[in-house]
């Protein structure tokens, strides 16, 4: 009986260390900007790309956090294939990642803008397998709202709209009955529109967060996803 168990035990062992991964070798991701590593290693069952790597996925449909709430899904292409530096493909094109809600920060007065908080948690390859990933967006704060330039012509919108309509009243104010004083008119108007202007936009509440049907995004890795080797 103890031989038997001892064999039996030789075996268990022997069939664990034949199953160990082995790696391979190490290779490097193209550079996103935002991305902490390019690393990835690969093994003789897996290319792992390692946590910390960003990468780009594309919006499936329209976005609008108006519309959004915690616990939706929403799907993203992989607009390309994604290979190593060194030629390997890590994940083929027409692959598309699956993201959930997490939270919605609507935007508030003054002027902060919407807040979009997303788990990407799931890898779906062409040929309909799923591989479990963790990612979120490649921003500082982790979420998706509009850019600088989005807010910035906000604030100009404001500005001039105002601007122009200090402008008017300014050339009513002058306008009694000598033409020479448009010109103080003007002068006084448009700087007192703009001023106010620039400081509703300041105090109106922030952008709504939109994204149009294959508008790219950056996400980084907050695991390593494994992604397995078809058998030779």
């Amino acid at each position: 009986m103890k031989k038997f168990l001892s064999i039996l035990l030789l075996i268990i062992l022997g069939t664990s260390t034949f199953a160990e991964e082995q790696i391979l070798g190490y290779e490097h991701m193209f550079y996103e900007k935002g991305a902490e590593t390019d690393n990835v290693t690969i093994t003789d069952l897996h290319n792992i790309i390692c946590k910390g790597n960003a990468f780009k996925v594309a919006f499936e449909c329209q976005f609008l956090s108006e519309c959004a709430k915690a616990g939706e899904r929403i799907n993203f292409d992989v607009p390309q294939a994604i290979y190593t530096k060194e030629g390997t493909l890590l994940i083929p094109a027409c692959s598309k990642v699956v993201g959930t809600i997490i939270k919605i920060e609507k935007q508030r007065i003054p002027n902060k803008n919407a807040r979009v908080y997303i788990n990407f948690e799931c890898l779906i390859l062409p040929d309909g397998s799923a591989v479990k990933m963790s990612a979120k967006p490649c921003t500082k704060d982790g979420s998706l709202k509009e850019g600088p330039w989005h807010t910035a012509g906000k604030l100009f919108a404001y500005t001039l709209g105002l601007g122009i309509v200090g402008a008017g009243a300014g050339t009513g104010f002058a306008f009694i009955p000598n033409p020479a004083k448009l010109g103080v008119g003007y002068a006084i108007g448009i700087p007192v529109g703009t001023t106010v202007g620039l400081i509703t936009g300041l105090v109106t509440p922030g952008l709504k967060y939109h994204a149009k049907q294959g508008e790219n995004i950056t996400i980084i890795l907050c695991d390593d996803l494994y992604l397995r080797k078809e058998c030779p």
